[in-house]
């Protein structure tokens, strides 16, 4: 392949077969104790922690190895103010004009609806964008492809590390989102993904109880 090069893989570790499922086993356990939170504790988080977990997102695979994923981390109240008060309006469009009666049916069950005083609340927003465009080393501009699944398995990647820092997090995902733009002044070319709200539980969050699909019902093995 003209320009590749390529190194011996030294970083990867074999494991007994019966350490393997231990591990497969705790950390199993481990994401299953995850919960999406909607009530937070106004408790500060030290940025290195944040910094930490989002170079865990910045490891994972991507397109090209592009990495076209850009994370704006918002702990500014009056910034965060202003991202609820656009994202409400939005919220407020999709949920008494837009939704369709199905998807409002399935939303009951955890019982969400236009107000998001978790953007207010939390300590830390980070607004995730899709770069549309890289630049290489040599200054050349390239289109990114595959910028959805590169970009979704970072959020993904920093999901599982907030988690295993201690904190906790909720997806949240206006409709449209273009407000982030303009409010972070940040490039059309990047195309907002979603906004994780990270931070503590606040004292006495509550989680709706639900339930996850079994093995049989998410796997097919051949």
């Amino acid at each position: 392949m003209p320009g590749a090069t390529f190194q011996p893989l030294t970083s990867y570790i074999e494991y007994p077969i019966e350490e393997m499922k231990q591990r497969a086993i705790s950390f199993r356990e481990e994401m299953q104790r995850r919960r999406t939170v909607r009530q937070f504790s106004e408790r500060p988080v030290p940025r290195e922690i944040i910094e930490e977990c989002l170079l865990v997102a910045g490891s994972a695979p991507s397109g090209a190895n592009l990495q076209p994923w850009h994370f704006v981390v918002v702990r500014d109240p009056r910034v965060k103010r202003e991202i609820r008060i656009a994202a409400e309006q939005e919220e407020t469009e999709f949920y008494h004009r837009r939704a369709p009666q199905e998807w409002l049916d399935a939303l009951s069950v955890i019982g969400t609806d236009e107000h998001k005083p978790f953007l207010e609340t939390a300590p830390c927003l980070i607004a995730v964008f899709g770069k549309t465009y890289s630049f290489l080393p040599d200054g050349r501009r390239v289109k990114n492809y595959y910028v959805n699944e590169s970009v979704g398995i970072a959020t993904g990647f920093l999901i599982a590390a907030i988690h295993n820092a201690g904190l906790v997090s909720l997806t949240h995902t206006p409709s449209p989102m273009g407000f982030l733009n303009t409010i972070l002044d940040i490039s059309p070319d990047e195309k907002p993904y979603l906004i994780l709200v990270v931070g503590y539980p606040a004292e006495g969050a509550q989680v709706p109880i639900i339930e996850k699909k079994f093995l049989e019902e998410i796997a097919t093995f051949i």
